[in-house]
């Protein structure tokens, strides 16, 4: 996501300083200070001041809306930073001679004369540590700006400029309208979008019958995929300080004054409660798991697949992807995270590739991995692998995962760490590695329901809507409701798919035959 400038420098200070407030606005991101459980961020600013032209070329292709001068501004802050900390600890060194003089001094006149430096010494010091927090600070807040480097295989440009890396699955259908997953909603009683409006809003919805059964057969299949790949099942909390969430690199993509948050941001009764959002993907929480800690090389990596909602705001104007449920404002999303040594990252996220392509495979849909170009990545990301699915409805692919390996941009503002080979506990903790983070979807429910709808329509010879074919893959999780007439009252299992049979219409066999 890319931030406006503006919007940086007032979030990016409240990682800084230690009151706090909240709000609830789901367009206003506070501009009040939020609390902190962690240590500041520890970036590298001798990097940033010694690669000054590069990094800020790098924001430039990644489109990341700075100030002309924001990378620079990191190199003079650095450079004065490291002359006060020279002359400071020059001063801090002359005290002590000085102290050391006074303990030793027998003549009276002496002594008065190294107190008298001592004295001058010691409000030079307060000085120069008061210059140096300041220098700090500027430091600080002017390299947060900055995004993650950009792995030197990403395409530059925008989201047209995407690389396709591999296509997958049967061939596709054409494109045909009467598929739209609409369509297919209110001819079997699948979605209540008009509820959805009434209770909540706009892009808000209810799942009913086969499309509430699915979204929990969607959700255990990606998750017994991703145990089966070494992956700790976890649920997560949908609701997360904001601070964690802007360490992650969640911030808007837009440059309107007042900024505008992407993110729910929940009224707290009390003055001193931290600031809370609305968690934007588990993928935040999954991090804050890990946020603060010391790990050893060995038990590196550590995998874990989250299972939580994602909330969006979706600021702007609506589109034909505002349809349905295709982009809303609250959805079920099995997450993949995963904390390795920084030497190792980018052969998990090969890893983490081949889980996403076995568990879309398994639902037997056509798509195609993306290599995603430079303005498509957000702040966190070093590289992001995308994966469309074909949607003949929508007639055209639709992105149904994304997987992102985050480097160190993470870990630094977390403190997630590590020690190499178990080496002694007592090591100097400024001198241990931060560990890489990678993210990725397993399962973004309510995409990947309008795909197997759009796909898996059956129509008989008079091109009437007769049934819904799913994925065998699904049948060790599926919730048989006998109650349910769309299904007859039962449910018909065919090689690799499951067929859900139409009110009214006669017991449909296919013998595999896929008629369109």
């Amino acid at each position: 996501m890319l931030p406006s400038s503006r919007y940086l420098q007032r979030s990016i200070s409240s990682l800084t300083r230690n009151s706090c407030s909240c709000q609830f606005s789901r367009c206003g991101y506070s501009t009040k200070p939020t609390p902190s459980e962690l240590p500041q961020p520890r970036l590298d600013y001798r990097a940033i001041s010694e690669n000054v032209t590069a990094k800020s070329l790098n924001a430039l292709n990644r489109k990341t809306f700075l100030p002309s001068d924001a990378v620079a501004s990191v190199g003079r802050a650095y450079a004065e930073w490291k002359r006060i900390s020279a002359e400071l600890n020059a001063k801090r060194n002359t005290r002590s001679a000085i102290g050391e003089r006074v303990r030793r001094s027998t003549d009276d006149t002496e002594r008065e004369t190294a107190l008298a430096e001592a004295s001058k010494l010691k409000a030079e010091v307060k000085d120069l540590e008061s210059k140096l927090d300041v220098a700090e600070r500027q430091c600080l807040l002017s390299a947060l700006a900055i995004p993650n480097d950009t792995h030197p295989k990403s395409p530059l440009g925008p989201e047209s400029a995407a690389v396709t890396l591999s296509t997958h699955g049967p061939t596709r259908l054409p494109p045909d309208l009467k598929r739209d997953h609409l369509t297919i909603s209110e001819h079997f009683g699948l979605l209540d979008l008009k509820s959805g409006s009434t209770v909540t809003g706009t892009s808000w919805y209810f799942l009913r019958n086969e499309a509430s059964l699915l979204e929990l057969a969607l959700t255990n299949y990606a998750i017994s995929v991703a145990i089966q790949h070494g992956f700790t099942p976890v649920t997560t909390p949908d609701v997360v300080r904001s601070d964690i969430a802007l360490r992650c690199g969640f911030q808007p993509r837009d440059d309107a004054d007042p900024p505008v948050s992407h993110m729910y941001h929940i009224t707290s009764a009390h003055p001193s409660s931290p600031e809370l959002v609305l968690s934007g993907t588990s993928e935040i929480p999954l991090a804050g798991m890990f946020a603060n800690k010391v790990y050893s090389s060995l038990s590196l990596p550590l995998k874990v697949v989250g299972v939580g909602h994602a909330f969006r705001s979706e600021a702007g104007a609506r589109s034909a992807d505002t349809r349905g449920l295709y982009r809303v404002h609250q959805f079920t999303k099995v997450e993949l995270f995963a904390v390795t040594a920084d030497d190792i990252s980018e052969n998990m996220m090969e890893d983490m590739l081949n889980i996403q392509k076995s568990i879309l495979e398994g639902l037997n849909l056509p798509f195609r991995v993306l290599d995603m170009p430079t303005e498509e990545l957000g702040a966190s990301a070093y590289r992001k692998y995308d994966i469309e699915a074909w949607m003949p409805g929508r007639g055209t692919w639709g992105e149904v995962t994304s997987l992102s390996n985050c480097t160190d941009y993470q870990s630094r503002r977390l403190h997630i760490r590590y020690r190499p080979q178990g080496s002694a506990a007592d090591a100097s903790p400024t001198r241990l590695p931060f560990a890489h983070t990678l993210n990725g979807t397993a399962a973004a429910i309510p995409r990947l329901i309008v795909a197997l709808l759009e796909n898996g329509a059956e129509y008989n010879d008079k091109d009437e809507l007769i049934a819904l074919r799913l994925p065998n893959s699904l049948r060790p999780f599926w919730i048989t409701n006998k109650a349910r007439s769309i299904v007859n009252g039962m449910m018909i299992f065919q090689d690799k798919t499951i067929s859900l049979v139409a009110i009214g219409t006669p017991h449909v066999v296919l013998d595999g035959y896929r008629k369109r």
